[in-house]
């Protein structure tokens, strides 16, 4: 059923009391002037700045009382036909009983016709007694041809005030847009829109990195999570070979309107392995394989001494990021999170990680989720059984050839070029060395040469390699069990 019709049900129905929560005011009185053609009332509409007036159909009339709402109470309980009647911001007025009691009697019918009354607002509370009379009615966002309407009428709007200058649009560019507005209400959708055509005249790619931003400025009123502006190329990862082909032969089909039939969407995956390899580097990039914005979950925010406040936190957090569908959802380090307390938290942390278990199981949206972890014994066993991930990939230390590809990749990122260097000669001295290891080991080479007034050569960089004692050494035994137990359990990223 349409709101139309949804709304005009309720009419009929004498609901006593409707509550509507938007943002939306004109929507709102629009759809009950369309309900009047298929049920006749009397409609009316209040705020304390306007006073009572009526406005049905293409009229509306005079204020008819002064706008006090208890003058207006009293107005409705002894109007001699039934009619219905918009209120607009009158909660805030419920705290007085002398309201309260008003507006009760008119929802019981008690001596007056059986009105409908509307509560309008953008974030509406009711007292308890008036909250168990309401029915609330929610309007449904718009559908992919309203928002392509909406962007018509804004590029229609910007010819007008531009003497008729045409926006410049990129069909496939204007469907991607319309796609990514999907799940936002009608005044944003709009004022993103308009943002996007006036700020140079055109509807284009350039515009889908500002759209994601603008969405997610929107959306995460929480603060748990954060855009990720700096994200990586698939061909900024040395090595993770299977990983990459893993991500393209799903990237169609990701990215696509429908999957194939009997193809679901790819839902996530888990990044096992050592620290400094570059996992963080992998999800950056998966975003960008996808073609899609990617937000990061920190759970070290959502946490709270307040009982039941870090479950509201995350899955307000959640809620927050299926609305950027699609993207990527990315949390780092997830064991530190859903790490098991016992009882020491108060149960807090087996909470969290049952809601998620349940969201990552039953949540229909285009929401990938990257999970990174360094430690395998912290991780629930839950979180691992097979179907909560599409797939776990181990990233190891790098073998030799990734390794010379990594000196490659970040003597570029300097502006050096690699020719100038024995890239094999520095692979084989930084056996068991990490990316970050690799790159730390460059800048200190670099600060080096510096210090001495050269060009950095391989001498400087071998011999700040040898001064080095990699993670590998350092925590030997634990790296070493790390790998073992990713044998044979996981999929090695490369």
């Amino acid at each position: 059923m349409s709101d139309l019709q949804d709304l005009t049900a309720l009419i009929r129905a004498n609901t006593p009391l409707i509550v509507i929560e938007t943002r939306d005011e004109t929507r709102v009185v629009e759809l009950f002037r369309q309900a009047l053609m298929n049920v006749w009332r009397a409609l009316y509409r209040w705020s304390i700045t306007e006073g009572l007036r009526r406005i049905d159909l293409d009229r509306e009339d005079e204020s008819e009382t002064a706008p006090d709402i208890s003058n207006t109470l009293q107005a409705i309980r002894h109007a001699d036909q039934r009619g219905i009647y918009l209120l607009f911001d009158a909660h805030p007025y419920l705290v007085y009983a002398g309201t309260q009691r008003q507006l009760r009697e008119i929802a019981q019918r008690r001596e007056c016709e059986p009105h409908v009354l509307v509560m309008i607002g953008h974030k509406l509370e009711l007292p308890p007694d008036l909250d168990a009379l309401a029915v609330r009615f929610t309007p449904r966002l718009p559908d992919a041809n309203a928002l392509l309407k909406l962007v018509r009428e804004e590029a229609e709007n910007y010819a007008r005030e531009n003497g008729g200058r045409r926006v410049e649009a990129d069909g496939e560019a204007v469907q991607q847009i319309v796609r990514n507005l999907q799940g936002i209400d009608p005044v944003d959708a709009r004022r993103i829109a308009r943002h996007l055509i006036f700020r140079d005249g055109a509807l284009n790619a350039d515009d889908l990195p500002e759209l994601a931003k603008l969405k997610f400025e929107l959306l995460n009123r929480s603060g748990h999570l954060h855009y990720e502006y700096d994200s990586a190329r698939m061909t900024e990862v040395a090595g993770a070979r299977r990983l990459k082909r893993w991500v393209e032969q799903r990237r169609a089909v990701f990215a696509g309107a429908q999957p194939p039939p009997g193809l679901d969407p790819p839902k996530g995956l888990l990044l096992l392995g050592v620290q400094g390899c570059g996992k963080s580097m992998i999800a950056k990039a998966v975003a960008a394989g996808f073609g899609v914005p990617l937000v990061r979950l920190d759970f070290g925010t959502l946490y709270d001494k307040f009982h039941g406040e870090t479950e509201k936190n995350l899955r307000a957090a959640l809620a927050s990021a299926e609305q950027l569908a699609p993207a990527v959802l990315w949390i780092d380090e997830i064991e530190k999170g859903l790490a098991d307390s016992g009882d020491s938290d108060g149960g807090v942390s087996r909470r969290v990680l049952g809601y998620l278990l349940t969201w990552m199981a039953e949540r229909k949206s285009k929401l990938f989720l990257v999970a990174t972890a360094n430690q395998i014994d912290a991780l629930p066993p839950e979180l691992l059984r097979k179907g909560r991930f599409d797939e776990i990939f181990f990233v190891d230390l790098p073998a030799a050839d990734v390794r010379e590809e990594l000196f490659a990749i970040h003597l570029r990122r300097r502006s050096l070029d690699p020719a100038g260097f024995d890239l094999a000669a520095l692979a084989a001295a930084s056996d068991g060395f990490s990316g970050a290891e690799i790159e730390q080991a460059i800048v200190a080479a670099m600060y080096a040469a510096h210090a001495a007034g050269t060009a950095l050569s391989d001498f400087q960089v071998r011999a700040e390699l040898k001064q080095t004692r990699p993670l590998s050494v350092v925590m030997g035994e634990r790296v070493t069990q790390l790998r073992e137990w990713a044998r044979g359990r996981t999929v090695p990223a490369d």
